[in-house]
């Protein structure tokens, strides 16, 4: 195997959390009797089907660190320390699933880690430094991790994508879908709800100890030697793009690149551009959904449904 096959192997293994294979679940969503709830060419599929949420994943690690009762989940019950890629491959097969599976695919899955969330709970210490239960599976917590997500593709998306069709307010409206998915009342529909609904949080979040020791497996994940120096610019852009709030929160600095000699805009999407070519103009599971809804002969509904 010649050094550019292991580098895009190596590439592909750090998407699966180290399977050499792409998985077999991408290719099923070819399967289904509907459409899916987002069309091709829609704000959703347009935003997910570029390279920007590669920056996106880890803005909202970053963010959603800052919650407590998020981040004593994540300590207590996450196996991040020991395989902080498995915990993205998962994240990454939720949010395939609702952008390509069809209805029926995206409302089991999304069941199933309401399920899982059932199972983590415990006790943390908020803001005020009181204790509190918690449970994943709380309304506010589902709320948070939504925003967080919804607002890191977004501001991703601007710093280093194209345009949107319909613009930010078209995609938060349609990703909303993964909020009432996932069990959550009135998701923000629009750029200005979802600053909204962030600003509500600010009061209960907090630096600790459990959050600058998530931030060392964030900053310096088990990467091979030929991926460390592009992720640490997509760090450094994920950085770049978060409120300078939040940003302070969590002790972090508008990095520099050191010497390399390229704005930040410019060095992330040179990286986004590199990692596009390894893993091809268009992934399995994208082309498996364009099957399905060619086979069905429509256009997925962007409607709530």
């Amino acid at each position: 195997m010649g050094i550019i096959d292991t580098w895009k192997l190596q590439l592909r293994t750090t998407f699966t959390d180290g399977d050499p294979a792409i998985p077999q679940w991408q290719f099923e969503f070819e399967n289904g009797d509907d459409v899916g709830f987002f069309p091709v060419g829609s704000a959703v599929w347009t935003v997910h089907s570029s390279m920007t949420p590669t920056v996106a994943g880890i803005r909202a690690l970053l963010l959603q660190t800052l919650h407590p009762g998020a981040m004593a989940g994540v300590h207590a019950h996450s196996s991040f320390r020991e395989e902080p890629l498995g915990r993205l491959a998962n994240t990454i097969r939720w949010i395939f699933t609702v952008t390509y599976g069809s209805k029926v695919a995206a409302r089991e899955g999304s069941a199933f880690v309401q399920r899982l969330h059932t199972r983590v709970k415990g006790t943390y210490t908020d803001s005020r430094g009181a204790e509190r239960p918690y449970s994943a599976a709380d309304p506010d917590l589902t709320r948070w991790v939504h925003l967080a997500f919804t607002d890191a593709f977004v501001a991703a998306h601007a710093a280093y994508g194209g345009p949107i069709p319909g613009g930010t307010d078209r995609y938060v409206a349609e990703w909303a879908h993964a909020g009432h998915l996932m069990g959550l009342e009135d998701p923000p529909r629009s750029e200005a709800e979802l600053r909204e609904q962030l600003a509500a949080f600010d009061g209960e979040l907090r630096n600790s100890d459990q959050v600058q020791e998530a931030l060392t497996y964030i900053r310096r994940p088990p990467l091979p030697r030929s991926q460390r120096l592009g992720y640490r610019i997509l760090f450094a852009g994920a950085v770049a793009t978060l409120e300078p709030r939040h940003r302070e929160m969590l002790g972090l600095r508008v990095p520099s690149l050191g010497p390399i000699p390229l704005p930040i805009r410019t060095a992330v999407r040179l990286v986004l551009g590199v990692i596009r070519l390894g893993l091809g103009p268009e992934g399995p599971a994208e082309a498996a959904a364009k099957k399905r809804i060619r086979r069905l002969g429509g256009t997925a509904d962007p409607s709530i449904a």
